[in-house]
């Protein structure tokens, strides 16, 4: 599985035959409030992998998500279980827009949302 929106994670580069696990790991990791998982809204910002464990730099939709912590909290586990090492994540300070989005996703109804 691939998007299209994805971000270059500098995993890309590191270890390109760890990508597609986390792709399929991370699709899985729902925003509870628009049903859409954090790759496809374009959430997950970057990941890079050293010895020392995995690092993710994540934005949500808005800063006030009250799902936030418990959505970073479970895209860090998810990329810990998938990679198997200790993982952190970073809040981002890039600001999130819809262009982020998987294209598909964009082209939807988003009714109240105006996107």
């Amino acid at each position: 599985m691939t998007l299209s929106n994805k971000p270059d994670w500098k995993i890309d580069k590191t270890h390109p035959e760890l990508v597609e696990s986390l792709v399929l790991g991370l699709s899985a990791v729902l925003d509870p409030d628009l049903g859409y998982s954090v790759l496809e809204l374009g959430l997950v910002r970057d990941i890079s992998l050293t010895d020392k464990g995995a690092s993710v730099v994540m934005i949500l939709t808005t800063p006030f998500c009250p799902y936030g912590p418990a959505m970073l909290e479970e895209t860090r586990a998810k990329v810990a279980q998938v990679l198997e090492k200790p993982t952190t994540i970073e809040y981002g300070s890039e600001a999130w827009k819809p262009e982020m989005m998987d294209p598909e996703l964009r082209d939807d109804e988003w009714g109240l949302l105006g996107f």
